[in-house]
């Protein structure tokens, strides 16, 4: 099982891509360190109010994928101080 989160986050004290890529990175690395997903700026690069994060887990069941997609998604609102979620998603995609 394959879980995937696309994450589209403001910014809005970020003026300019240098403020912006501070804050990104920082969350990045926080959950990096924090939870076993993958996780990456996957659009939004030339914006600098605005970013797109994507988060994967691989895991063999789905509700533990959706679990930790959602432990993941939690703990970036609660410590993206200089911004905020505009919209998620999240697929379960079975892998045989």
């Amino acid at each position: 099982m394959i879980g995937v989160s696309r994450l589209a986050l403001e910014i809005p004290g970020a003026h300019s891509l240098k403020e912006k890529r501070r804050v990104v990175k920082s969350i990045i690395q926080q959950v990096q360190h924090r939870f076993n997903v993958a996780i990456a700026e996957t659009d939004g690069h030339a914006q600098w109010q605005f970013a797109e994060i994507g988060i994967a887990c691989v895991s063999t069941s789905p509700q533990h994928a959706d679990e930790m997609l959602r432990r993941v998604l939690q703990y970036i609102e609660e410590h993206l101080t200089e911004g905020y979620l505009l919209d998620y998603s999240t697929e379960l995609i079975h892998v045989s």
